[in-house]
């Protein structure tokens, strides 16, 4: 691996981990339900791209699949909570 290259994705991780706390903050604070629940959905796509980059990082395809589980349980929560929000029950 370059070392342009391994610069780049040491800034691209610490980038993401800032925007990871910013939408934590964001989960914690705010106003209402449905800004928390975008904040979750924020934080689930922020992790999944850090998982991507660590993939490109360490060269396993490992990382990928975990990328791919995680996109799939965030979906599943956001409809669960947006089916939560309309009608105050899941099932």
């Amino acid at each position: 691996m370059s070392a342009l290259l391994s610069m780049a994705i040491t800034a691209t991780l610490v980038l993401y981990a800032l925007a990871m706390g910013v939408g934590v903050m964001r989960l914690f604070r705010g106003p209402s339900a449905q800004d928390r629940v975008l904040a979750m959905d924020f934080v689930y796509v922020v992790s999944m791209l850090m998982m991507l980059v660590l993939a490109i990082r360490y060269d396993s395809e490992m990382y990928f699949e975990g990328a791919l589980v995680m996109v799939l349980f965030g979906f599943v929560s956001s409809v669960a909570m947006a089916k939560f929000l309309l009608r105050g029950e899941v099932i």
